[in-house]
């Protein structure tokens, strides 16, 4: 009988314990292959989970103009993202490329909605520059982000990165961390109005956000706060390392 814990989608992790009797899948879970097949449990039990919570305000019905957003990110996003969303400070985002949803959800999470206290996803700047966009403005900024093509940033610490890429394809079963690219992709394109796009991006902005997952101080998502808080720093460092270099 082989017992193992599979993470599931409650708030949190609810633990439960598979039972196997079967001698053969037994030698299935214990070989390096079987481990693909844990892996897959975990996984399936946190990717429709991110995908609903990443999705939680959903893009206004509304045809995005891409013209009038680059007239927006021209006035009010340049200055951090560039006028293309190629950010050229390492702990800014770069948006060129990035799923328009994603960048949506990631503008109306900085606004304070009616009856609330405080923004889904706190930060003082961006409060400052979403607040003054409509949803119309929103989704025009978005689509236009979307629509450029990104300058990609680069790996600095291959070492480093070599480690990044095993958490990221293969996860970590003993700490219950699910491979990465099983929501964001092999690649890291991600999937449109689910995941977004993470190849390319800067080691400092990816190092920062799961750092902030980790601590709580970005809650917009329960599921990635979860993930984070059972990746090490060092394992942060080396994924976020691993990211900036892959295509």
């Amino acid at each position: 009988m082989i017992h193992f814990l599979v993470l599931t989608n409650k708030v949190g992790f609810l633990v439960q314990r598979i039972h196997f009797s079967s001698s053969n899948v037994a030698r299935k879970l214990i070989n390096p292959s079987g481990a693909l097949l844990l892996i897959s449990f975990i996984t399936l039990s946190f990717c429709p989970q991110i995908a609903q919570s990443d999705t939680s305000q959903n893009p206004v019905a509304y045809k995005a103009d891409p013209n009038k957003g680059k007239q927006i990110a021209g006035g009010v996003c340049a200055g951090c993202h560039g006028s293309d969303g190629n950010s050229i400070i390492p702990i800014n985002p770069i948006l060129a490329g990035q799923h328009d949803a994603y960048i949506q959800k990631q503008l109306h999470n900085f606004q304070v909605k009616q009856g609330n206290e405080k923004a889904m996803r706190e930060n003082a700047i961006m409060l400052g520059f979403a607040s003054g966009l409509n949803d119309e403005q929103i989704a025009d900024v978005a689509a236009y982000y979307n629509q450029q093509k990104i300058r990609p940033s680069f790996t600095k610490n291959k070492d480093l990165a070599l480690k990044g890429e095993s958490l990221y394809k293969g996860g970590d079963v003993e700490n219950g961390i699910p491979a990465c690219s099983s929501c964001h992709g092999p690649k890291g394109a991600g999937i449109p109005s689910q995941y977004p796009r993470l190849a390319g991006q800067y080691t400092e902005y990816t190092t920062s956000t799961l750092l902030s997952y980790k601590k709580g101080t970005r809650a917009n998502n329960k599921q990635m706060m979860s993930i984070s808080k059972r990746m090490s720093d060092e394992q942060i460092k080396a994924v976020s390392e691993y990211l900036a270099g892959l295509r």
